[in-house]
């Protein structure tokens, strides 16, 4: 399957009428005129960037939603970056740390002169309230605890540039987890606000190298560079203030007209081109950045709590009535790799499941056969009186994820088992996909380049993709695999490396010897933009960054 969108300047103008893509809102003008060619940055001009949502809520550990990260990355800094070419974990707003030998107290010594752009001092205290809060939650606030710290207990200002974290357990995450865009540092002022205000992106103070100046809720936003910008990491070649001037975001649902803007030369840079789409992008000499995201791969998981699928063999045998080939080959490409397990390769503690992930149409049958689901007149498979009939919802943020669906339940209808595919954006699917016997299906992935990204998957407090009980779904009363998160605690206490990689490597076994878990492919974060945009960055996982981002003149 292949779609090509052929797309005129002439259609293109017509088609972006309805949404504000301005000339004036563009600012090739001065930077045209700005000096320096080549690899030479020029600084100055405006980004215009095509986002396929509207941000959600930018409390930081909420950032792991992909629009939410692409603004929370320019608009505030970490206590350390990971360099995304290596995953090392390098000085940025913290100088230098410390770590004990059980990884249960982390002490950090935070650079002089860092101020949010309110003016106040993003200093030891400022550090330890950022981290009581994320690694604690305020009910009051309804402010929830963040998915990258486990076994938080404290913070201590040793002085006005030094903090100190305790941990109840081992902790070997958090180093990495002060990387991640869930752990980006905003003032005081916005610590002290509710949840439900933090989607207003205007009340989030950060430290980054650009400020919000401007937005339409669900529209538009334009961010502004901060002049006084001077302590981006530490070893990065680029230091001092951003080079553009601005960036402005425009929510652009449909991928045919964010990709005509783009040609037609209206935006910079776009987010979420699918795959049918990347040839036609780069046969008019524009660029596709495709970087990974090195997490849980893109799956189909399990509520075992619905009877349909509790038992483990009914799982491995639509696991086994998966042809993952076919859903990669035919509607991906290149930079969608197969998954060979529940996290990608590049994911820390990776390893091969490959042999046990086979397509198998007869073992399915034979399988479902072995569990009294047996073919009715209508080609489906019954017992009981009951039709075995699953329902998922699809999942907006995932690339071709309603297509990726509908492809498997093409396939799982070759072996009598029926389901069905409803749409994402009614009132009601999120409630719907949060109960176990409405929705025993679901799409799902996390990227994150730690292997504590296994327990934010499928540990009840975090995510819980298989709706445990304890955990974000109150319609769940049975269902609870003690030997499962029994894995997942040690995954994220284990402050041995060799060990906790081996821990790595158990749970993916066990996940996928349960079948709670059909890994299909390794997402990665898909952008295209012009070829005059330089320095374009991304993180560890996937989201751009914009500080070392400059606009060469157009030839």
């Amino acid at each position: 399957m292949s779609r090509t969108i052929h797309i005129t300047r002439r259609t293109t103008f017509a088609a972006l009428a309805g949404i504000s893509l301005l000339a004036a809102s563009v600012g090739w003008a001065s930077t045209a005129m700005a000096a320096g060619v080549g690899d030479t940055p020029v600084k100055g001009g405006s980004l215009v960037y095509l986002e396929q949502q509207p941000h959600t809520n930018l409390y930081p550990p909420a950032g792991g939603f992909y629009p939410n990260g692409g603004i929370l990355n320019q608009i505030t800094d970490k206590l350390t970056y990971q360099n995304p070419q290596t995953l090392e974990i390098e000085p940025w707003i913290a100088e230098a740390w410390t770590v004990n030998a059980d990884a249960t107290e982390y002490t950090f010594r935070i650079r002089k002169g860092v101020t949010f752009s309110d003016g106040t001092q993003l200093d030891a205290a400022a550090v330890a309230k950022n981290y009581d809060t994320f690694g604690r939650g305020n009910k009051e606030l309804k402010l929830p605890i963040s998915e990258v710290i486990n076994n938080y207990d404290r913070s201590e200002v040793v002085d006005s540039h030094t903090v100190k974290f305790y941990f109840k357990k081992p902790s070997p995450g958090f180093l990495q987890g002060t990387s991640v865009i869930g752990s980006g540092l905003v003032s005081l002022s916005t610590l002290a606000l509710p949840y439900e205000a933090l989607g207003d992106a205007t009340k989030i103070i950060g430290s980054g190298p650009f400020v919000v100046a401007s937005q339409t809720l669900g529209r538009e936003l334009t961010l502004t560079a901060r002049k006084d910008y001077n302590w981006g990491p530490a070893k990065l070649a680029h230091q001092g203030p951003a080079y553009l001037d601005s960036i402005k975001y425009i929510i652009t649902p449909e991928d045919s007209v964010r990709i005509g803007a783009l040609l037609a030369g209206q935006a910079d840079v776009i987010r979420q081109i699918q795959a049918y789409d990347e040839k036609q992008v780069e046969d008019e000499g524009y660029l596709i950045y495709a970087p990974p995201t090195r997490g849980v791969n893109n799956s189909v998981v399990f509520r075992p709590d619905n009877p349909l699928v509790s038992d483990v063999r009914v799982r491995r045998a639509l696991l086994h009535a998966t042809n993952t080939d076919e859903i990669v080959s035919t509607l991906f490409s290149a930079n969608y790799p197969k998954a060979t397990s529940i996290i990608a390769k590049t994911a820390l503690g990776y390893v091969d499941l490959s042999s046990r992930l086979g397509y198998d149409v007869d073992k399915a049958k034979s399988l479902l056969d072995e569990t009294g689901w047996k073919v009715g007149p209508n080609g489906l498979r019954q017992k009981d009186g009951k039709t075995l009939e699953l329902t998922a919802y699809e999942s907006l943020p995932q690339p071709q994820n309603k297509e990726t669906l509908q492809l498997v339940s093409q396939q799982w209808g070759k072996v009598g088992v029926k389901l069905n595919v409803l749409t994402a954006d009614s009132g009601s699917a999120t409630v719907n996909n949060l109960d176990p016997a409405k929705a025993p299906v679901s799409p799902a992935m996390v990227g994150r380049a730690d292997p504590d990204v296994i327990k934010s998957q499928y540990y009840p407090t975090n995510r819980n993709v298989l709706l445990q009980k304890g955990g974000n779904s109150d319609k769940v009363n049975a269902f609870v695999d003690e030997k499962l998160n029994g894995l997942l605690d040690n995954l994220a206490s284990e402050p041995d490396r060799a060990k906790r990689l081996a821990v790595a490597g158990d749970v993916q076994n066990y996940v996928i010897d349960q079948a709670y878990a059909i890994p299909i492919f390794e997402e990665p974060q898909a952008f295209a933009a012009a070829p005059y945009v330089k320095g374009l960055s991304f993180e560890a996982v996937g989201r751009p960054s914009f500080y070392g981002t400059w606009l060469a003149p157009r030839r």
